[in-house]
């Protein structure tokens, strides 16, 4: 038996999807920067770990040996929220969104895939990508362009991988996390984003790992190739006139 990957496993999503997957009762390899956060949440979860940051690349190759010889599944939720017009925004901005949002993915699922390969049934890769990507809000264009990498990787790996990996991709809308804290701080401009949903209401990390977790699963075998708004309604639909 496999275990299923989740770098970000400290963040709001990650140590979320990390707990429904223990409550399945799956193995688990753990990827943090917060040395004490991932050691309360692998004991917690009777987990393996890894500590470190996936702007220096050889966390992947550590990760990879750590994991094991074979890995079901792997989801990197891993992000960042870096919201500057253009005119403030540095090279370093962009590059730091794009190494983190769509670089460490790809090296990531690199160091993985022999063990990946080895699943007894198609493993399955979760990325994830914003539903900024696909319709433009201000002062998103490092991390709209990160995440635009993002789908073009996920994509493109999909077809690589198939029939041995299944890859796929979650684009959220603005979730509840320590992440958006700065953004949903005063009260009155959370509720104004909220209602901006046709569900009139944020996204709650449990509504982001529930759906990490399904595509982590065997339910979703035939699925790959997708990048799925989990985002209340609001990249396709417009309740208000």
């Amino acid at each position: 038996m496999g275990k299923f990957v989740i770098y970000g496993a400290t963040g709001a999503i990650g140590s979320t999807t990390a707990r429904m997957l223990a409550s399945k009762g799956e193995a688990l390899h753990l990827v943090g920067r917060d040395a004490v956060k991932l050691k309360a949440i692998a004991d917690e979860l009777d987990a393996s770990s890894t500590h470190g940051d996936v702007l220096e690349e050889t966390i992947f190759a550590q990760v990879a040996q750590d994991a094991g010889e074979t890995v079901s599944g792997m989801a990197y939720a891993v992000g960042t929220l870096n919201l500057k017009n253009l005119q403030r925004l540095t090279a370093e901005d962009f590059m730091t969104d794009f190494r983190v949002n769509a670089l460490g993915a790809a090296l990531a699922v690199q160091a993985l895939l022999p063990a990946l390969k080895k699943s007894t049934i198609p493993a399955s890769i979760v990325l994830f990508s914003s539903i900024a990507v696909n319709q433009g809000f201000k002062f998103h264009a490092s991390l709209g362009m990160a995440k635009g990498a993002v789908q073009g990787l996920t994509v493109s790996l999909a077809a690589d991988l198939a029939p041995d990996v299944r890859v796929n991709a979650i684009a959220p809308s603005l979730t509840d996390t320590p992440l958006a804290a700065g953004l949903l701080e005063n009260p009155k401009m959370a509720e104004a984003i909220a209602k901006l949903h046709p569900m009139e209401r944020l996204g709650k990390v449990e509504d982001i790992a529930a759906m990490v977790t399904f595509l982590l699963s065997e339910e979703s075998s035939w699925i790959t190739g997708q990048i799925f708004g989990v985002d209340g309604g609001r990249s396709t639909l417009r309740t208000k006139s």
